[in-house]
């Protein structure tokens, strides 16, 4: 009841507000267990896939959306409790990855659509990054479900990083035809298998998006973003320090 009043405010304002366009809605069963495999380009990712379907489904969100302070945190977490989404520590210890691969399988049990982006997090340049071989391909062998590409189009362009009012245009969600991996059901354990699922699906999705493809992990990707931007501060700190020396010797010289 709690998620169909949620679908019907939140997802019925942003329908009216962004008009977001589909492709591919009959891609998505109307019944059963399936997986959509979408990229993440952003935090509103979460709100517009959930909002265009009919059927409900479950995410696995990162854990910071259920404990970040403030008004706009308390609304998040409620949010995304309302709508069963599923908090998960990303710190990257093995017993988190292993509980959120469970709980992905027990959402496919129960016949429901489990969500998740195989990239691990949001792209940092609105590129199509690496996708990580746990959670999507172990749920997909471990249980036979449907694999189902989508590709998420413009959602960074509504709100940049540092913007705090949301652009009013309208994103585009693209949803492939599903993908069978039943042909490896109980492969799980198997790391090539998972890697070659994992980059089968990441095909489709690149193809849908149109995005380019970065072979390396996102989380990589950030690492390294933040280390030039850290070399940059540096360099520029480094030089005001000159510039400011050189001053000081210039008054001197003129005192002299």
């Amino acid at each position: 009841m709690f998620y169909g009043a949620m679908k019907l405010s939140v997802g019925g304002t942003l329908k009216l507000a962004f008009r977001p366009w589909v492709e591919g809605l009959e891609n998505v069963p109307d019944e059963g267990p399936a997986i959509l495999a979408s990229n993440h380009l952003s935090f509103s990712d979460s709100f517009f896939l959930p909002a265009m379907l009919d059927r409900k489904v479950t995410f696995i969100a990162k854990q910071e959306y259920f404990t970040t302070p403030g008004i706009k945190g308390r609304l998040t977490a409620a949010f995304f409790k309302g709508v069963g989404q599923l908090p998960v520590d990303r710190s990257g210890t093995r017993g988190a990855g292993e509980a959120a691969i469970k709980a992905g399988i027990e959402v496919i049990k129960r016949g429901e659509l489990f969500g998740i982006y195989p990239e691990g997090t949001r792209s940092p340049d609105g590129r199509l990054y690496r996708g990580k071989p746990g959670g999507l391909a172990r749920v997909a062998l471990a249980t036979g479900a449907p694999v189902i590409p989508v590709a998420m189009i413009d959602t960074e362009k509504i709100q940049p990083p540092g913007k705090v009012m949301p652009k009013l245009m309208r994103p585009g969600i693209k949803i492939g035809k599903p993908l069978d991996f039943s042909r490896y059901h109980g492969m799980d354990g198997d790391r090539f298998i998972l890697r070659s699922v994992t980059d089968e699906v990441m095909y489709e999705i690149m193809k849908l998006s149109g995005q380019e493809y970065v072979d390396i992990y996102a989380t990589a990707a950030k690492r390294q973003i933040a280390e030039v931007e850290a070399a940059r501060k540096q360099a520029e700190k480094a030089e005001k320090t000159e510039k400011a020396a050189e001053q000081d010797k210039g008054k001197d010289k003129t005192g002299a």
